[in-house]
């Protein structure tokens, strides 16, 4: 077997400097490293070693002020500018319930951080940046020019790792193969129509080992429907038009990030939808999009719609819903533009 020599860390900065316009993850995906590695090539110079630890910079985040939180998948990249507030953390889980940061972060996720400060003319961009242990990113915050930088400096100082090496150690993610479920349609439908509240859905996943997109397509058109791929620019049409209040979540194993509010400035360029409003931006790959459900949770208030879009390996890229709180009816407006959607031909969807 043929291994193939990672670059050095002198060869990666090399690499940086003769490509200074590329993106860190298409540079890093060029040179067969991970972006952790290509960030952590620069520690002494350009970056610094943080631990990851999830609490304390949560805790720590509201006094930096304004910043930009980013999180992202293989296909949308979601961005929100506000305030780390509103902070929860628990064990296994923790949580940002700020009126634009709205975060629920898995910390077990969360291997490699690191302080950045990179060039950009007169500018100095400043960011703190979490890597999982295979080096992918699971969260960034970019700072703005209303933080607080002096408060910066102190969460960085208090987070700084004695380590500060170039090199990385990753552990190539390992799949896990899931043993198939013997589930039928009719228990899963008997489960999901039970539900009262949406956050039992997950249980149900659990209980009879189905994955997110397993249970779309088993449960029946009374609870998901797929839609003609057409449906996601129909919707964000609507919403735009009549000034529909949604929720948008865009996730990885590490964190899901949730905007909710209108959405205004909608611009395609080439496969990409982007969104750019003032405090949220999208960046969304219509062309990873091979499936687009519509689909229905019951609960104590009636029932919930979320449009749905998955990924040739059968992966959730983006959920969206009525913007709405706990205890609260789902909104008439958004579940008639869910409703009305172009429904793909049955005999499509088979």
């Amino acid at each position: 077997m043929t291994v193939i020599e990672r670059p050095s860390p002198s060869e990666i900065r090399r690499a940086r400097t003769d490509n200074p316009k590329t993106r860190e993850r298409d540079l890093a995906m060029e040179l067969g490293i991970s972006e952790a590695e290509l960030v952590a090539a620069h520690c002494g110079q350009s970056a610094r070693r943080i631990e990851p630890r999830v609490g304390d910079m949560l805790r720590n985040m509201e006094s930096v002020g304004e910043v930009m939180a980013l999180t992202r998948n293989e296909s949308a990249v979601h961005e929100k500018i506000g305030i780390y507030e509103n902070v929860h953390v628990g064990p296994r889980s923790a949580m940002t319930l700020g009126t634009n940061i709205d975060l629920r972060i898995f910390p077990d996720s969360w291997a490699h951080g690191f302080a950045v400060e990179k060039q950009d003319g007169d500018q100095t961009r400043r960011s703190l940046q979490f890597f999982d242990a295979a080096g992918e990113a699971v969260h960034k915050i970019h700072l703005r020019p209303r933080s607080d930088l002096d408060a910066y400096g102190r969460l960085v100082d208090l987070l700084t790792c004695d380590d500060q090496t170039q090199h990385l150690d990753i552990q190539p993610r390992q799949v896990v193969a899931r043993e198939p479920s013997d589930a039928s349609a009719e228990d899963l439908r008997e489960r999901w129509g039970a539900m009262t509240d949406v956050h039992q859905f997950v249980g149900i996943l659990r209980k009879l080992n189905l994955s997110r997109h397993d249970a779309v397509s088993l449960v029946g058109q009374e609870f998901a429907q797929r839609l003609d791929l057409s449906s996601l620019s129909a919707m964000f049409a609507h919403v735009v038009e009549q000034e529909v209040p949604i929720m948008c979540f865009v996730g990885n194993h590490g964190c899901i990030q949730i905007h909710s509010g209108p959405v205004r400035n909608i611009k395609p360029m080439g496969p990409w939808i982007n969104i750019m409003d003032e405090t949220f931006h999208l960046h969304l790959r219509q062309d990873h999009i091979t499936e687009l459900w519509a689909v229905r949770k019951p609960n104590k208030d009636g029932h919930v719609t979320s449009i749905e879009a998955y990924d040739s390996e059968q992966r959730m890229i983006i959920q969206f819903f009525g913007k709405r709180k706990e205890g609260q009816g789902e909104r008439d407006d958004w579940r008639l533009i869910a409703d009305n959607l172009p429904v793909l031909p049955r005999s499509s969807a088979a």
